[in-house]
């Protein structure tokens, strides 16, 4: 792929927090990222909330701020840094979500930042539930029988449409945080509550 000669600094969104024995891989392809734009001359801004990883490490990125993963904080950074591009997919799905929130907020238009790297419209057929289930229908995939719920009541509509074991899986959400497997009402309804918080 030709190099972008109006990318001139790129910030990369880290992971933040991360389960000690998961998501390294974050940091491992996070620092790589920063490693390579460096090397072609990209000036590298880094924003995580972890200070306990490699890429925050001032070799790895030409300026590194360890602030919570906001909106509020990003926009912040965008506005004194002004980088042409943004790196959200380094950050698995805190980076994904929050280049999203920005998207949907105007924040990278209004400040002429390009995502690089995933688009914002596969990060929402990716992400969205609904829209990849479709998404797969359209082109002939199979998938699995599913409904999406928002709140308790429609949780317990849906358990007397499938069969046990039902698979709950929460949309946009780290590591599968929020789902798990039930074998009966009470749980499902256990850990769908846990995952509609």
């Amino acid at each position: 792929m030709p190099k972008k000669e109006y990318l001139k600094k790129v910030l990369v969104l880290g992971s933040g927090p991360i389960v000690i024995g998961q998501g390294a891989e974050f940091d491992y392809s996070g620092a790589q990222a920063c490693q390579s734009l460096r090397e072609e001359g990209v000036e590298v801004v880094l924003v995580n909330s972890n200070p306990a990883t490699i890429m925050t490490d001032k070799e790895t990125a030409d300026i590194v701020y360890v602030e919570p993963l906001t909106v509020e904080v990003v926009t912040r950074i965008i506005e004194k840094e002004k980088p042409q591009g943004l790196l959200p997919g380094m950050g698995g799905q805190t980076g994904l979500n929050l280049a999203l929130e920005l998207y949907d907020l105007g924040v990278l238009e209004a400040h002429g930042v390009e995502v690089l790297g995933t688009s914002i419209d596969s990060i929402r057929k990716g992400e969205d539930r609904e829209i990849f289930r479709n998404l797969m229908e359209e082109i002939g995939e199979p998938v699995v029988e599913s409904l999406i719920v928002s709140d308790l009541s429609e949780v317990k509509e849906a358990a007397e449409m499938l069969k046990f074991p039902i698979v709950v899986r929460p949309a946009y959400t780290l590591g599968g945080t929020g789902g798990g497997i039930a074998e009966n009402e009470e749980e499902l309804l256990l850990i769908a509550e846990k995952g509609l918080m």
